[in-house]
């Protein structure tokens, strides 16, 4: 595969990761709320280049990334079309860029109808895009990724999902938007970890072990769901929170052991 292609899906991910980092950032700091129900517009003029306070341009910022980034989604997508990409790779990157309409409608109603259902979608399509990207950079690159580089990845996701839990309430005693931003770009990491773990060939895997990553992949999906409700969450919440992390762990556990076991390239 072209290696410019390559090299843009990866800026575009990039994009992606930083514009969810921005929007939590954002969020935490109640800066979604300092352009008082105006969008796209907010308290600063034209191009808000005179923005009353920190949080407006704070907001504004957090705009302009995304506004990037979506022309990246976008270009993205439409050169994979125009050029001989590998199908799993192009209907990736298609999803992301169907999406961003959706997350541009969800994003004004953070704006004008702050409630939360909607912070929820916006997270979730967020997610999904951030996950459609990470798959088509991951299967873009997947002919340079080796046993080697597995191991690596392996033991990142491992170390980075205990870091991840610690870092969501109530494990922690003041949750602060530093440390909110902080939780969600370990999160992003161990995904595009996992998601390595997954798309690349495990035939040189124990046969024990080859399930492992997807299993890992799947049970991460309700562990993250939950952790975000966990201060609201009730007894049951919390014990079933526990008990889907323990599996993630666990097959977490399973997949660096297959990269460790593996001797072989792995593609």
């Amino acid at each position: 595969m072209d290696r410019r292609f390559r090299s843009l899906v990866a800026v575009t991910t990039a994009f992606v990761f930083a514009t969810i980092l921005l929007g939590v950032a954002t969020k935490s700091y109640g800066a979604g709320l300092a352009c008082q129900a105006r969008w796209p517009v907010c308290d600063g003029g034209i191009l808000n280049l005179f923005p009353e306070s920190f949080p407006s341009f704070f907001e504004w910022i957090h705009r302009v990334v995304a506004g990037v980034g979506g022309l990246f989604i976008v270009g993205t997508a439409l050169e994979a079309w125009r050029r001989d990409v590998a199908p799993k790779i192009r209907n990736a990157l298609i999803v992301g860029a169907l999406l961003t309409p959706l997350q541009v409608l969800l994003g004004q109603q953070t704006v004008v109808n702050f409630t939360f259902p909607i912070l929820t979608a916006h997270f979730w399509t967020a997610f999904t895009i951030f996950g459609a990207f990470a798959f088509a950079l991951v299967a873009s690159w997947a002919d340079a990724i080796h046993t080697p580089q597995l191991k690596g990845a392996a033991v990142l996701a491992l170390l980075l999902f205990p870091v991840q839990v610690l870092l969501t309430p109530p494990f922690i005693s003041s949750y602060t938007p530093v440390l909110q931003t902080l939780q969600y770009a370990v999160l992003l990491v161990l995904v595009l970890s996992v998601i390595a773990l997954v798309v690349v060939d495990r035939r040189a895997f124990p046969a024990a072990y080859r399930t492992a990553p997807v299993v890992a992949i799947v049970a991460l999906v309700p562990t993250v769901y939950l952790g975000r409700h966990l201060l609201a969450g009730s007894t049951i919440h919390r014990i079933v929170y526990l008990l889907a992390g323990l599996v993630v762990f666990g097959a977490l556990v399973g997949s660096a052991i297959g990269t460790w076991r593996s001797a072989d390239p792995a593609h």
